[in-house]
């Protein structure tokens, strides 16, 4: 029987848990595609193709399948997103197009069968996207709308559509879901979690890891801040050790990574989280992995 994936994060160093999450879509699309901007997305077999390659190169813990990018291109491809809008625009509207859309949707369900088949249950297959906070700021971006920090109102409902996304999806082979966090969000506050609790639900209703990414250099929250989580990664500096997290803490270490230097201290319960640069040489990065995976 698989060991599901919030036990794998709560063990940690050792034992069969997770020991390194890595994001390295950039880095694999520039390596293997020639642009950090390539789009893998335009068909299941050509994702897969693409995906299947990167695996076997860096051998990641976590098969990580990134659903804002996919969106991403298939608004590229679409002629951009204010064209869906309509007439009637409030601060949702763009999100909620663009999360209702069929074709993406469609897109989504044939990549996760077609990983899901590849992996054959061997790596935890997570959804990584963005928060909904995130997401919607990004989506007025992209159709062309203000992008005014979002009140609590307006981040429950942008979570309510990113948990019909997930329902959508519930019948595939998911592990996890991992929601990241704005990078420069600075006005991002622990209180905000309270309305993802829409996402907290149907992670529990589908037994589902929930994981959340903070932005760089932001505190880590207080356990009771972060009820539903089973991880969090946020940066890695030695305060992080022992604050009262939840079960599981993701050492966000990617500068380090960047950096190609030795692999930071890393407690009980936690785990290395790095982000690949694009333009990282491919013989850093591998050197990197070994030393690392020694580490942990």
């Amino acid at each position: 029987m698989t060991t599901p994936l919030t036990q794998r994060l709560q063990q940690g160093r050792g034992g069969g848990g997770i020991r390194l999450w890595l994001k390295s879509s950039a880095y694999t699309r520039q390596l293997l595609k020639g642009s950090a901007d390539a789009d893998v997305w335009d068909s299941a077999a050509s994702y897969l193709a693409w995906f299947s390659q990167s695996q076997g190169l860096l051998r990641p813990d976590v098969a990580v399948i990134e659903v804002g990018e996919l969106y991403d291109a298939w608004v590229a491809r679409s002629g951009g997103l204010e064209a869906l809008l309509g007439k009637r625009r409030n601060p949702t509207m763009a999100l909620r197009r663009l999360l209702e859309a069929d074709a993406p949707r469609a897109l989504l369900a044939e990549v996760l069968d077609a990983v899901a088949a590849h992996l054959r249950g061997q790596t935890p297959m997570v959804l990584a996207m963005p928060s909904p906070r995130h997401w919607l700021r990004h989506a007025n971006r992209m159709a062309q709308q203000p992008d005014d920090p979002p009140d609590p109102d307006t981040v429950d409902d942008a979570s309510m559509y990113l948990a019909d996304l997930l329902r959508s999806v519930s019948t595939k082979a998911v592990d996890g879901v991992l929601l990241e966090e704005a990078a420069g969000d600075a006005a991002f506050s622990a209180q905000g979690l309270q309305g993802y609790r829409s996402l907290v639900n149907i992670a529990r209703h589908y037994r589902w890891a929930l994981a959340l990414r903070r932005p760089h250099g932001m505190p880590v929250p207080q356990r009771s801040e972060l009820a539903g989580f089973d991880a969090v990664i946020a940066t890695a500096t030695p305060h992080h050790v022992d604050a009262p997290v939840p079960a599981a803490m993701g050492d966000d270490a990617s500068e380090a990574f960047a950096r190609a230097m030795p692999a930071p201290a890393l407690a009980a319960g936690h785990f290395y989280f790095a982000e690949i640069p694009a333009d990282m040489r491919p013989e850093a990065v591998l050197e990197t992995l070994k030393v690392w995976r020694e580490a942990a």
